[in-house]
């Protein structure tokens, strides 16, 4: 039975070059999306063996979209695909409960590979990352505890890429009022309190991408 994927990146073209590369290799892709939150909608009614997706997605990145489906589809691997080889990411990454972490320069080299060590119960790198993250475990590149929740930074995340409050209720499903408390909470921690110093912080991090 052939492995059943569900595939998620912003840009079709790319979503497109993807799905041909694991369709030659026999994998099954079962949905695509445009962003996490619509990976982890596909993953609850699909069940996937494995989700790839973009680790830089609009209304909810990559990373998020790994801690959601570690809440709701455990059995679910992720695999990020990523730019960023710096050792905070891929140890926030791994707590985050992905299995795969792949550098996009390595994508047609690395993916399948990646896939097959996941399914095997493993977590794969892709090379010349592992380095890092061993400097990253061993306390030489620690990452600083991140002060926001997960709905924190999913809000921040939405605040970010322009949305207004209501906009942010709507998408993430609760009250206008409910939004207005996380935006005043994340805001509170951070001690910002004007948009554009959130936009830098959530850039910074890596919540958006520019």
């Amino acid at each position: 039975m052939p492995t059943r994927i569900v595939l998620a990146d912003d840009h079709a073209l790319v979503r497109q070059g993807i799905k041909s590369l694991l369709e030659r290799e026999g994998l099954q892709i079962v949905g695509e999306a445009s962003d996490g939150r619509e990976a982890v909608q596909h993953a609850e009614a699909l069940s996937p063996d494995i989700v790839v997706m973009d680790i830089g997605m609009p209304t909810l990145n990559g990373m998020e979209a790994a801690r959601e489906l570690a809440r709701c589809c455990p059995k679910v691997k992720p695999i990020l695909l990523t730019q960023h080889d710096e050792p905070q990411y891929v140890s926030a990454a791994l707590k985050a409960g992905v299995k795969g972490y792949v550098l996009k320069s390595q994508v047609s080299s690395d993916l399948i590979h990646a896939i097959q060590q996941v399914m095997r119960g493993q977590v794969y790198l892709s090379p010349g990352i592992s380095a890092a993250v061993m400097a990253a475990y061993h306390g030489k590149a620690e990452m600083p505890a991140d002060p926001l929740t997960s709905r924190e930074r999913q809000v921040l995340q939405l605040i970010a890429e322009g949305k207004s409050t209501k906009d942010v209720a709507a998408l993430l499903g609760v009250s206008v009022k409910t939004a207005e408390s996380h935006r005043s909470r994340l805001m509170q921690k951070l001690d910002i309190h004007e948009t554009a110093s959130l936009v830098r912080y959530a850039v910074k991090h890596g919540l958006v991408q520019i």
